[in-house]
């Protein structure tokens, strides 16, 4: 462990405060979800448009984890993190006020853009720790995060509908300004762990992508992943809107459930840490698939709406435990590959993943204009069926990474 970690580490709040930066940060892409059709008919657009809003969020956050999150290898992180908090909110700012459908997709990869902060934040967690705790620490600082996504779709849900979406977009943007003085003082300085110019670091990206093949197959899992719950997620107010005759407050109240699924993640850090992270994949990626044929039938039952609403909060539930298993497997090995490149390999890995969730939010919303609900399951379906393939194919099935096993000595230096 680093001097650096050891003087952060004495701070026994820092995890939760960590997990709370990523909650503020994340929850920024997300706002947007629940609140399509009603920004739609502002701005007198229909679906297809409306869910590129959503695409174009997710492709300036991979944007901003390309450019931006880099950095953190590179500068001192709490002023850096300080500076793209408050970019952050002048960008969701610039979302309330949008007049038409091409402000609020340029307001929105602004958004994503600077809500990269997020993984500046995340990968200072496994730093605060001994290696033997490195899964349960991201698992910590991952619920925070995972709360952030799934609670911003229900404060805009049930908040637009009191109030109107743009007030949604006005309250985001004076939460993360409110957080640029709390982390001046709360967190302390985070120095660089290597000197090196930006162009050196960002040619860095493309030889740690090309040197770690376990890197290269945690990316596409999540890549590919992540399209899968993009496209549920996308289409989520959708469906409920033509099928059900629901508003934007009941989808963000979805939101809710997924974040009870989320409680799934310092659980898996410890499954990481004692089992290893490939059990842990297998785990996921089989409860993933039951969730999503659970969503798909959820819409064909006869009953109701209730008994069709169960289904879908049964089946949201497990797919978010799914989706948050995988994702704290898949940063717990690739968080093990050096510690002094953390930032560039998280970078990595949060690139592909995004990719992959706008690629998945793009597909799904011509899905719903073709197919309907029945080819946006279908299409989840085969999005996770890929993963599972490379999963069944891939590096850590020739060289399975080994859970660590503490000794008597080594259980007594953690709990210290």
């Amino acid at each position: 462990m680093t001097d650096q970690a050891d003087s952060t580490k004495g701070g026994r709040g820092v995890l939760p405060f960590l997990g709370l930066a990523c909650a503020v940060g994340v929850g920024s892409i997300y706002y947007n979800q629940p609140l399509l059709l009603v920004m739609g008919k502002s701005f007198h657009a229909g679906p297809h448009a409306m869910g590129f809003v959503a695409t174009m969020t997710q492709v300036g956050y991979a944007a901003g984890l390309l450019c931006l999150v880099p950095l953190g290898d590179i500068t001192e992180r709490r002023s850096l993190m300080m500076r793209l908090y408050a970019a952050v909110s002048v960008a969701l700012l610039l979302a309330a006020m949008a007049p038409n459908v091409t402000a609020m997709l340029l307001a929105s990869i602004l958004v994503g853009l600077f809500a990269a902060v997020t993984h500046i934040a995340l990968p200072i967690a496994p730093d605060l720790v001994p290696k033997e705790r490195r899964g349960q620490a991201i698992g910590t600082v991952m619920t925070g995060l995972l709360l952030g996504v799934l609670l911003a779709r229900t404060f805009a849900g049930w908040l637009s509908g009191w109030h109107g979406w743009r007030v949604v977009f006005l309250a985001a943007a004076v939460m993360n300004l409110a957080f640029v003085p709390i982390m001046g003082r709360l967190m302390p300085k985070l120095e660089p762990k290597q000197k090196l110019s930006y162009g050196q670091t960002i040619r860095s990206l493309g030889t740690l992508y090309m040197k770690e093949p376990l890197l290269r197959e945690a990316g596409m899992m999540g890549a590919l992943s992540f399209a899968s719950f993009s496209c549920f997620w996308t289409t989520l107010a959708f469906m409920l809107h033509d099928h059900m005759g629901l508003g934007p407050g009941v989808a963000g109240s979805f939101g809710i459930v997924g974040a009870a699924g989320a409680t799934v993640a310092p659980i898996a850090g410890r499954l990481s840490d004692k089992h290893g992270t490939r059990y842990v994949v297998t785990v996921a990626g089989a409860i993933f698939t039951v969730a999503l044929l659970v969503l798909w039938g959820a819409d064909k039952l006869h009953g109701g709406i209730a008994v069709r609403l169960t289904a879908l909060v049964l089946g949201v539930l497990v797919l978010d435990m799914g989706q948050q298993m995988l994702q704290v497997a898949n940063q717990t090995r690739i968080f093990g590959l050096g510690s002094e490149a953390r930032s560039r390999i998280n970078t990595v890995y949060m690139t592909m993943y995004f990719i992959g969730g706008a690629a998945g939010s793009a597909l799904a919303t011509m899905a719903w204009s073709r197919w309907n609900w029945d080819g946006v399951c279908i299409l989840q379906l085969v999005l996770i069926g890929l993963a599972g393939l490379r999963h069944a194919t891939g590096y850590s099935r020739k060289h399975p990474q080994k859970p660590h096993h503490l000794t008597a000595e080594e259980k007594e230096a953690v709990e210290m």
